[in-house]
């Protein structure tokens, strides 16, 4: 469906237009309606379940702020849970635990989700609870106050936490003061002067119609969905004039990346954590499927070669592993270690010589077949529950602009060819590597090799 689809027809008044997308053997009977404001719904039935996932999707994320701004995407998350015009933070918790259900919500640098999961006749009441919280919210002073100090105290908790803290060092030494370079979180120099104000405007300019998704999985009827969400909305400042969704975000320009850097964060801790990697692909480069495949094989289990050499043959770290960030116009490929100081440079030196290894040579038939397995298996037992299938319909719409069939997925790693991994290794992996580290160390421990 094009976004067109949804706009005013010709001759008429506004209307809602549904469509069917798929009726999947592996899955449910997945729909979709454009509301006349914009707004996309989309629900995969699956009668054998007894619960229903619900997500509301905002295409907004930490990126779409500005310097003066970082944090505010994740400010407003919290804020939305503490009172509408209708019901306090208390009744939005407890109306949905009365019933055994569960509300919570996440913040990403391209999008805000706030789901609901909730018995099959509870799913009424938690339409009514999460539409009326992403859409009409107050935002009271005194709440803005009480979050503040929660965030601040959520940032300092994530600099205790050198495991997390490293992933983001590796992040801002690839793009810099670029967006996606930038704490979700936002820091204490951006949080703490951040008014009520400031977090009101963000909020009704960019939780606008065109850009939410409203993703259901589970014992439902779409239309019986559809007709409740309207209901939810009708009045409140998401119920608009007619318009079109928004097209997903663009691949271009692409981000510029920082050349490789080392960025060390000086801490006394007893483990060092350590990042090794380059800019990857974007979410839409067809090399996707083989970079799944090549990861898989690199880092992405207990039989993959770096975990083989560094911990199972060398006991030289407990938790290593790679891994792909993809974004609309960028991505990220790299390696993580955590594994004791005195150890940091030999889990550094096996690790560049592995790498540059299958860049050089590739990887074989067997390791082929061996990570296409894992692909298609994790992506099917991905699907074993309700709310990673909510999250497939809304990321299918929301970042790729269409839902692709499991069968036509699962085709499309099975057509990876050895090549195809060959050849992306060969370009991956010979690329300039950036290294994060966090531990008792100073940068002039380090070289850019």
């Amino acid at each position: 469906m094009t976004s067109s689809e949804a706009a005013r027809p010709a001759g008429g008044a506004a209307r809602a237009v549904t469509r069917t997308l798929s009726d999947d053997p592996l899955g449910g009977t997945v729909r979709r309606t454009v509301l006349p404001s914009g707004l996309r719904v989309l629900t995969e039935a699956i009668p054998a379940m007894r619960s229903v996932s619900f997500g509301i999707w905002v295409a907004v994320g930490s990126r779409d702020e500005t310097g003066p701004q970082a944090g505010a995407a994740h400010f407003l998350e919290h804020l939305l849970f503490k009172g509408t015009n209708k019901r306090g933070a208390l009744e939005i918790s407890s109306e949905i635990e009365a019933v055994g259900g569960e509300t919570n919500a996440f913040t990403t640098k391209e999008y805000t989700c706030y789901y609901a999961r909730v018995l099959d006749e509870d799913l009424p009441l938690a339409i009514d609870v999460m539409c009326d919280l992403v859409a009409d919210s107050v935002l009271a002073a005194p709440d803005v106050e009480t979050e503040r100090g929660v965030i601040l105290e959520e940032i300092a908790m994530h600099d205790d936490e050198p495991g997390d803290e490293v992933h983001d060092l590796f992040a801002r030494a690839v793009y810099g003061d670029h967006p996606l370079g930038r704490l979700i979180s936002g820091t204490d120099e951006t949080v703490t002067p951040m008014t009520r104000r400031q977090i009101q405007s963000f909020y009704r300019r960019r939780y606008t119609a065109p850009q939410i998704v409203i993703a259901a999985a589970g014992n439902l009827d779409h239309a019986a969905v559809v007709k409740l969400v309207r209901q939810a909305l009708r009045g409140t400042p998401l119920d608009t004039d007619p318009a079109v969704p928004a097209p997903h975000r663009s691949a271009t320009p692409a981000v510029r990346t920082r050349p490789a850097a080392t960025v060390v964060e000086p801490k006394e801790t007893e483990q060092a954590h350590v990042i090794l990697g380059c800019p990857g692909i974007d979410r839409l480069d067809e090399r996707r499927f083989a970079l799944g495949v090549l990861n898989n094989v690199l880092g992405g289990g207990m039989s993959s070669r770096l975990f083989q050499e560094i911990r199972e043959q060398r006991g030289l770290a407990y938790s290593v592993y790679s891994y792909a960030s993809q974004y609309a116009d960028s991505g990220l490929f790299a390696v993580y270690a955590g594994c004791a100081p005195g150890k940091v440079d030999e889990v550094l030196d096996l690790t560049r010589a592995e790498l540059a290894r299958v860049a050089a040579t590739g990887i074989t038939e067997a390791e082929l077949a061996r990570g296409k397995g894992m692909s298609k298996g994790s992506f099917v037992l991905g699907l074993e529950d309700t709310g990673s299938r909510m999250s497939r319909l809304a990321k299918g719409e929301l970042l790729y602009g269409n839902l692709m069939p499991v069968d036509e997925l699962l085709a499309r790693v099975d057509a990876v060819t050895l090549d195809d991994v060959n050849a992306l290794a060969a370009d991956l992996l010979g690329r300039p590597m950036s290294l994060a580290v966090v531990g008792p160390f100073d940068e002039s421990a380090f070289a850019v090799r």
